[in-house]
């Protein structure tokens, strides 16, 4: 089974939707993990299954103006309208690539290599990483944020929520990859030749619809609904019961006495060894 076989969240136009409400959810931890790391000037950056570009872009906003970014990813539709976006900021020195991280050629050129929620499709998450920890300069830095499923939580407690959880879990395990992945990501660096590897958790949640955390209440229904195929062809579920769980989700998203979190995540950095 390929990569984009064991992917079991839609592409395309539908995938990039959801993706571009996931990166507003996701900016303000990630950009406070780039702050701590030290994303400068003129370095080179890659972010690897970049989905529609929106950390390529902010990697190369941070590298400006000598640096830059490359993002590559297996689905030509979300890059082609990543490209469309990116002509919009002349400014921004960003190129998109379609690739297979298994198989892609990358050189050891990038003093920054950023990795999300990629890890958690791959059947064997060690071999990918070690190759993705290949394309660093020496002392060059990979930056990887992961899911864990076992940590996500609503609030007061929804049977539609658990069984959106139950369901998540089980179609990743039926393609034979890790829903919880994240609390294995320090070792993965390790095991990948990365030094002075550090680790933090975050978990973004919201409870009024409006703003940032309406984007993050948001994420849940959306992923539901992006994963149906894969949990219907898994013979976990019928379109009546998605159906009727993404109603009620969305109804959860508007509710503002429900607070709903995203699954735990795990931030892990490393360098490459300096020589």
């Amino acid at each position: 089974m390929s990569v984009r076989d064991r992917y079991i969240i839609r592409g395309g136009l539908a995938g990039r939707e959801r993706l571009r409400v996931l990166a507003r959810a996701m900016h303000p931890t990630t950009a406070a993990l780039f702050d701590r790391i030290g994303i400068a000037p003129g370095m080179r950056c890659l972010d690897v299954g970049c989905g529609g570009g929106d950390v390529t872009c902010e990697l190369a906003r941070r590298a400006a103006p000598a640096g830059r970014a490359v993002g590559i990813d297996m689905d030509g539709a979300k890059l082609a309208i990543a490209r469309e976006e990116a002509r919009a900021d002349a400014r921004l020195a960003v190129e998109y690539r379609e690739g297979d991280v298994l198989t892609s050629e990358m050189a050891p050129e990038y003093d920054v290599v950023y990795v999300r929620f990629l890890l958690t499709h791959m059947a064997d998450p060690e071999a990918a990483a070690a190759r993705i920890a290949a394309a660093l300069r020496p002392g060059g830095v990979l930056i990887v944020e992961d899911i864990d499923f076992t940590g996500s939580f609503c609030h007061p407690a929804n049977a539609a929520y658990d069984r959106y959880v139950e369901l998540y879990t089980r179609a990743a395990w039926a393609r034979g990859v890790d829903p919880n992945i994240g609390p294995r990501l320090p070792q993965l660096l390790v095991a990948a030749g990365c030094e002075r590897v550090g680790v933090n958790v975050v978990q973004p949640a919201g409870m009024t619809p409006e703003g940032h955390e309406g984007d993050v209440k948001l994420v849940t229904a959306l992923t539901l609904e992006n994963i149906a195929d894969s949990a219907i062809a898994a013979d976990l579920t019928t379109r009546e019961e998605i159906d009727g769980l993404v109603a009620e989700l969305y109804r959860l998203a508007y509710d503002t006495t429900t607070v709903l979190a995203f699954p735990r995540i795990v931030q892990t950095w490393g360098r490459r060894a300096a020589s």
